[in-house]
């Protein structure tokens, strides 16, 4: 496969890398996620908390994972480095359930909030209960069929548009960004000046905290809900390890990849933590989940923006989903499609997704299996319990890759490092110990959902000892296909 004539384009400089990283986690998380972690926390300032830690684990994954990216700075990202650091079974497997549950996941379910949106304008007509009742266990596939149908519709387009070549679709995610990004800030500006609301409302914890078991075991129970909270606010930040699958492409990667990973987490933090602040500035915090609670479909952003501008604050909220989901979609189905790309490369893939397009050199086969997989996720009708999986599922990998830099430190010492971890050891050790943690807590409070996680994990089992044995006749991971 590494004699591929086609190859993909370095179209990506310092600029539109960082659009990349931004594009790919502003999604609808930090409009959806304040509810759960305030009814779990019960005070505005472990919310604001929350938001920061989480930031900082990442911005802790951040700072190592780059170095394993200017050291190997092909398509496929953290596959790529999961081969170097541990051999071609680990990377197959974390390939693998990118491709099952982790970004496939990601597409569909950020696509299902897109079409929800839409559903907010234009009304979409429903079957009648005989069939909307069909299912096959938990999965209703007719049940929210409108729904359903745009997120599946929008995957297809935006595959059909990152086929047509890379640098289009990274223009698309570069104009989506900058609009989001302005709708941010002219929320946060509304709102921290508005007359309704006051900074009082953040210090004002609610009527019940401290939460329930908060006290257990000299503390464990806040290290449990803190741990918990911060899941939530990780699926904001999902999205962050994405610019590596498209190292390949990036112009001067040694200089460009940590720049842009750096710079974007950055710029996504300050986002969020002044959003929340925001909403928890107009609303006090039993307000808020009060307002929530009336409906399980309720978006907390959109009871705040309708607290501040009247009833029609709903429709600027939507507005703002529609394009910050669309951006956030587009920019997952671009970069997630090299991982399928890199894995055929190394036969241990469908080995179409190999193929390079000859004139548009973009992984073309590689989006559509991606694209078929994610629309049938859509209308399974599992994403929600899929979005709590990809969480589960992505950390026991994260928390691999950057203990593996420290594996290359040893196993790779003379290998050049454009740029080296900072604060290494310590940084990434931090965020190893993290990843445990968040993995333990999650298996002792979801043990269902996290043995579904792990199943689907090792249901390229199969597949990968069909596949290993054709690879047996290419070179070891370890070489460059690229």
């Amino acid at each position: 496969m590494s004699n591929e004539k086609a190859k993909l384009l370095k179209s990506f400089g310092l600029s539109m890398a960082v659009v990349l990283v931004v594009s790919n986690i502003i999604g609808s998380g930090v409009f959806k996620k304040i509810a759960p972690m305030s009814e779990g926390l019960l005070s505005p300032n472990l919310v604001i908390w929350a938001w920061i830690l989480a930031g900082l684990v990442t911005l802790f994954g951040v700072l190592t994972v780059a170095e394993a990216g200017t050291m190997f700075p092909h398509s496929g990202g953290a596959y790529s480095w999961l081969g170097k650091m541990y051999g071609k079974t680990v990377s197959f497997f974390y390939g693998w359930t990118c491709f099952t549950v982790i970004q496939t996941a990601a597409i569909a379910s950020i696509a299902y909030v897109f079409a929800g949106a839409v559903n907010t304008f234009v009304k979409f007509p429903e079957l009648g209960d005989s069939i909307t009742s069909i299912h096959l266990g938990i999965i209703y596939p007719f049940k929210n069929i409108g729904v359903k149908s745009i997120a599946a519709l929008l995957i297809i387009i935006l595959t059909l548009i990152n086929i047509k070549g890379a640098k289009l679709g990274g223009r698309v995610s570069q104009v989506f960004t900058w609009i989001i990004v302005t709708c941010i800030l002219v929320i946060i500006a509304f709102g921290l000046s508005s007359a309704i609301g006051s900074f009082g409302n953040i210090a004002t914890k609610s009527t019940v905290y401290p939460p329930k078991g908060f006290s257990d075991y000299w503390g464990y129970g806040v290290v449990v809900a803190m741990v918990i909270a911060m899941r939530n606010a990780f699926w904001g930040y999902e999205g962050w390890i994405s610019l590596g699958f498209v190292g390949a492409e990036i112009k001067e990667p040694g200089k460009n990849v940590p720049r842009a990973l750096i710079i974007g987490i950055f710029v996504v933090i300050i986002s969020y933590v002044m959003l929340n602040i925001t909403y928890l500035y107009v609303m006090p915090i039993d307000e808020l989940l009060a307002e929530v609670k009336k409906d399980e479909n309720a978006i907390a952003a959109v009871i705040v923006m309708n607290k501040i501008f009247g009833s029609w604050g709903g429709y600027i909220i939507s507005a703002m989903i529609l394009i910050s989901t669309l951006g956030c979609t587009n920019t997952t189905v671009l970069t997630a499609s090299r991982i399928y790309y890199s894995m055929a490369q190394k036969v241990l893939f469908f080995k179409k997704a190999a193929i390079c397009h000859p004139k548009n050199k973009t992984p073309n086969n590689s989006l559509i299996y991606q694209c078929i997989w994610a629309c049938i996720l859509v209308f399974s009708g599992s994403f929600d319990t899929l979005t709590d999986l990809l969480i589960f599922a992505a950390f026991i990998f994260y928390g691999m890759i950057v203990f593996g830099v420290i594996v290359l430190r040893f196993k790779m010492k003379d290998t050049p490092r454009p740029y080296k971890t900072i604060g290494y050891p310590v940084v990434p050790i931090l965020f190893v110990i993290f990843c445990i943690l968040l993995v333990a807590i999650s298996i002792y409070e979801m043990p269902q959902e996290s043995a579904i996680g792990l199943g689907l994990i090792l249901s390229g089992l199969p597949f990968y000892l069909i596949w290993y044995k054709r690879s047996k006749q290419f070179d070891d991971i370890d070489t460059n296909a690229e």
